[in-house]
Parts: structure tokens; sequence; C-alpha cells
């Protein structure tokens, strides 16, 4: 056997590295600051107006954000926390706010 082939038998396949496909870049969850409020569309079957945020992340990033539950306080310059977790109907949007924390409160009951 050659010395090239017992190198390639020995170091296995090439392995191909890709970056990361989570938008935070690895980790579970992110700080950012509210650029703007947008309502968007979901895809056919469904119809309503879903509240979602345009965030800086703090890492450099701007992303759509949903805003879950009923009601919210949010306006420009505030601050919020994202994780990651997709609305499937609304495309493009790959972040979801959470509540109760930063500038973003809890959903109010119903009496």
């Amino acid at each position: 056997m050659s010395n090239l082939l017992l190198k390639m038998h020995l170091k296995g396949p090439h392995k191909k590295v890709r970056p990361p496909k989570n938008p935070l870049s690895g980790s579970p969850m992110l700080k950012g600051v509210v650029l703007k409020t947008v309502i968007r569309k979901p895809k056919k079957p469904n119809s309503a107006n879903r509240k979602c945020v345009i965030v800086r992340l703090s890492n450099g990033k701007e992303m759509c954000a949903y805003i879950p539950g009923e009601g919210h306080n949010l306006q420009e310059h505030n601050i919020v926390l994202v994780r990651v977790g997709r609305v499937p109907d609304l495309p493009g949007v790959k972040l979801k706010c959470i509540r109760g924390k930063h500038d973003l409160g809890h959903v109010i009951k119903k009496k």
C-alpha cells in the first residue's frame, strides 16, 4: 500500500465545515434593540395580522422577531430578549421575543 493511500485510509474522508444555521450564531438567547414594529400577514390558508418587530441583535444582525400572546407595549428603542423559534406561517421569521423580560411585559390575563 502506498503512503498516500495509507494516509487517506487513516485520516478518513474530508469533512466540510458548515457555518451554524442558528440565526443567533449558537447562543440560546440574545438581547436586541427594537428598530420598528411591523404587522406581517401569514401564508395562504391562514389569515391574521401577526405582530412582529425588527430587532438589531447584540451580535450586529438585524432580524424580524415574532411577539407571542395578545397585546404588547413595544416601541422603538425598547430592549427585548429573543430566542430561536420559527413561526410556521410567517416566512422569514425565525425568532420569538420572550415575554416578561426587559421592556416586553407579561401577557395580561382576561377577567
